[in-house]
């Protein structure tokens, strides 16, 4: 897998081939302009002919700083279509995965409903089967399958996927590190429909110019991901203790500590194997569901054919409303038992990286809907013709013969129900680190061809952990039950929210569409909010206060990391105290390369100012490298890396920003990472050079406009476009260009004879003496700080809360993937 990456990445730097170089030298943040440009300013007036030759105009801020990243021709990033026998193989492999949780809802629904609702005729049957069915139709069916499923990111769900998405199109991020080449990448934009595009504009508009509503949306997916979190440590106790509890009424003296104890058991040996991967424990789950959800469509079967088929009036939704005219506000709490039919349907969306759309919409359309349907059905038959059973609805309504049979398959599958969302937190929790906004962990991806299945050990162990702690502490399911359904139901209004701001921002739908999603489905998931949030005394308690803490961790971090980032820019060395140190930088500069490591995508990093201050030499060559993960799922290997020349030439320092998605991962090593820096570096100091030559003789040739727009075929070029577009596609359209001029009369000497320039040659040589002396890696050991006048609570969260997650969190050469022996650090005191 190694050697693969390593394939990868060098196919990405390769010196011969097709190339094009992209600018970024835009100012990115509203709040960094006015310092920017003033240091810019200075630096573009003693620049000298060399500068000038790059500024077309008088706003040019930047005019030194080419940035370049080499892009593949763009038929290399369309992703191979997916046969149809990979997609039916992920859609079984979906079925121990993604619907275990929901395929086991039958074994306790009505026995819940009607612990409420007394049973006195049939319109309490039919009435409760009747919210049943269009609870499944309307929740997981329509909205999930046809409507959230088609809001992903580039096949990534959950609610940090909706808010990546969003934050492509609408500058709400809290970390004000975006720079506008990251709209360059290939996955970061998408082909959209244009009509309504004046109301899109205007909602982008007040989302990005109101930092409170950019805090509400940020606290609202912050709210959703600590849910499916605190679902995750509910769902196992409750599958597992529902399974084991089914034996204390056919073993004698198997009372509750056994159940505790063997519950126990069963959930060490279920974390004990998501280390194999999502794939493995998909493939060795998927059989028994199937057979699982057959055992149901059978079980409905026959129970229809037995009991009568009087029940199919259960469709005519009148039967809702003479339920509730009959019942009264026992037909409204019995909507908490309702409600777990669907517990689970959020893992449709939140474990959407594991498979793909296609294959979740095939396995709940063709096995998952139809066999709960008629498994529902099923027992309500039985239920109009034995209503004593509905106690033990699911297993006495089981053909005689098949009990014990019809038991393990229960068994099993009520236990691979918790399978579902342990997958989906380790989702939730691998999308919130990087986007900033859970501390940074070890994440394993165990599959090679699906990087969307990932295994987080830390987090895997804490969840059983909690777990052992539930089952031990509550000692039975009634009040777990109680809980189940309030993270459920407040994941799917936090979905409701955001697909609404999709669908308006970035789908630009039908304004009456678009309103029409939230009042159809926000209105069904409030009522049964409603019923659940009543049972917070009897346990629903427990899932709140998961989420409170995960809600109080992640924002914290978040809050941190940003003012963090705030500080760093605020205290970043000026470009006149730069040039004031002169191109030895007041030191003495000795062999080697140095990789400066920060978070800032521009600017000096005032960490440089410590290491002056605490070493008495520096390398002569100083690579500021920035790890940044942008709004993507993944950003292709040949446009992760851009560069930049900082300061004049002689100073011998640049700029590498290393761009991930989301869901990408950091392969390479350290040896493979310097080879590439290296081999690119020397790349972009030769292409900086043609640049140059090439501009300046382009601009005497012809001074009217003609734009080049990236992977577009033609050899054009924009001189006045102060470096906003790529200037060169390829190599080839370089050579066309050149002989275009030739023909013309217009000889490019300058472009053709570049590699006789002697000041490149001697910057290549210089580089390349500072490879052979070796790589240092240059590390911040940071301590944040509240400043003094900073209010009580916000010095008690800095200090102390979100210390202690720096302190304990995944960091330094661990998460940088450097040696230790290379490294250096300093420390370094941000007060923010």
């Amino acid at each position: 897998m190694e050697k693969e990456g390593a394939d990868e990445e060098e196919s990405s730097v390769r010196l011969g081939g097709e190339s094009r170089w992209v600018d970024g030298t835009e100012v990115d943040s509203e709040s960094e302009q006015p310092q920017v440009d003033e240091d810019k300013h200075e630096r573009r007036s003693s620049s000298g002919s060399l500068r000038r030759r790059l500024v077309k105009k008088p706003k040019r801020v930047d005019s030194l700083d080419v940035e370049a990243m080499e892009i593949a021709q763009s038929h290399g990033h369309h992703t191979k279509e997916i046969s149809i026998w990979h997609t039916l193989s992920l859609a079984y492999q979906t079925l121990g995965v993604v619907y275990g949780d929901v395929g086991t809802s039958p074994l306790y629904v009505f026995s819940d409903v009607f612990s409420k609702v007394e049973i006195t005729s049939e319109v309490d049957v039919l009435g409760a089967l009747s919210l049943v069915i269009y609870t499944i139709a309307l929740i997981p069916l329509a909205k999930y399958v046809f409507v959230v499923l088609k809001a992903n990111d580039n096949g990534e769900g959950g609610t940090f996927a909706l808010y990546s998405l969003i934050c492509r199109y609408a500058d709400i991020n809290m970390l004000p590190n975006r720079q506008q080449a990251d709209e360059e990448i290939s996955s970061f934009k998408l082909k959209l429909p244009t009509p309504e595009l004046r109301r899109a504009l205007n909602i982008k508009e007040v989302l990005e110019s109101r930092s409170s509503l950019k805090t509400v949306l940020l606290l609202l997916v912050l709210l959703g991901t600590s849910l499916i979190i605190g679902d995750g440590i509910l769902t196992p106790a409750m599958s597992v203790m529902s399974a084991v509890s089914g034996l204390q009424g056919e073993i004698e003296g198997f009372g509750t500590n056994a159940v505790v104890i063997v519950s126990i058991m069963i959930l060490v040996a279920l974390f004990s194997i998501q280390s194999f991967g999502t794939s493995k424990v998909g493939f060795l789950f998927a059989p028994v569901l199937a057979l699982w959800f057959f055992s149901l469509g059978s079980i409905g079967i026959y129970n229809l054919a037995t009991c009568g088929v009087s029940i199919l009036k259960a469709f005519n939704p009148v039967y809702i409303y003479l339920f509730f005219q009959k019942n009264g506000t026992s037909a409204w709490s019995s909507l908490g038992g309702c409600v777990l039919c669907i517990t689970g349907a959020e893992a449709m969306f939140a474990d959407l990286g594991h498979f793909s759309v296609r294959s979740i919409q095939i396995a709940f359309s063709c096995v998952v809907f139809p066999c709960l349907l008629l498994a529902y059905m099923g027992q309500a038959a039985y239920l109009m013709k034995y209503s004593h059973s509905v106690d033990r609805i699911f297993y006495d309504s089981v053909p005689d013969g098949l009990f014990w049979p019809v038991f393990v398959i229960a068994t099993l599958a009520a236990m691979i129900a918790s399978q579902a969302m342990i997958s989906a937190t380790f989702s939730c929790i691998k999308n919130a680190v990087a986007l900033g906004c859970f501390p940074r962990l070890k994440i394993v991806h165990t599959s090679k061809k699906l990087m969307g299945q990932i295994y987080i050990p830390v987090i895997n162990w804490f969840l059983m952990v909690m777990c052992v702690l539930v089952v031990a502490i509550f000692r039975s399911t009634t009040d777990i039950a109680n809980a189940y359904g309030i993270a459920e139901v407040g994941v799917m209004m936090v979905s409701t929210i955001l697909v609404t701001i999709v669908m308006l921002l970035i789908w630009q739908s039908n304004l009456f569409l678009a309103l029409l999603f939230p009042l159809v489905f926000g209105v069904v998931e409030l009522v049964y909010l409603s019923a659940v949030l009543s049972k917070v005394k009897e346990g629903g308690w427990l899932p709140l206060a998961f989420a409170a803490c995960f809600l109080s961790v992640m924002y914290t971090w978040n809050y941190g990391s940003v003012l963090k980032y705030r500080s760093e820019v605020r205290d970043r060395m000026s470009m006149d105290l730069m040039l004031d140190l002169g191109s030895t930088l007041g030191t003495i500069r000795v062999p080697g390369i140095g990789l400066l490591y920060n978070e800032l995508v521009q600017g000096v990093p005032s960490i440089l100012g410590q290491f002056l201050l605490s070493l008495p030499a520096l390398h002569s060559t100083i690579v500021f490298v920035c790890i940044k993960y942008v709004p993507v799922p993944v950003v292709p290997q040949e446009e992760r890396f851009l560069f930049r020349r900082i300061c004049p030439k002689d100073y011998h320092l640049f700029r590498c920003v290393a761009r991930y998605g989301y869901k990408d991962v950091r392969k390479e090593d350290h040896h493979l990472f310097d080879q590439i820096l290296a081999e690119s570096l020397e790349k972009f100091i030769r292409k900086e050079a043609h640049e140059l030559a090439l501009t300046d003789e382009i601009s005497e040739l012809d001074s009217e406009t003609v734009s080049v727009r990236s992977r577009h075929p033609g050899p054009t070029y924009d001189v006045m476009s102060d470096l906003q577009t790529p200037l060169m596609h390829d190599q080839r359209l370089v050579d066309a260009a050149m002989s275009s001029s030739w023909e013309e009369g217009v000889p490019l000497s300058d472009a053709v004879s570049i590699d006789e320039d002697p000041s490149v040659e001697y910057e290549i040589s210089a580089l390349r003496e500072a490879v052979v002396s070796g790589f240092t890696y240059l590390l911040a050991d940071g301590d944040v700080r509240a400043k003094k006048e900073s209010w009580f609570l916000k010095k008690l969260v800095i200090n102390y809360f979100y210390a202690f997650l720096r302190r304990n969190c995944r960091a330094g050469a661990a998460m940088l993937r450097v040696p230790h022996m290379n490294v250096i650090e300093v420390g370094m005191t941000y007060m923010v």
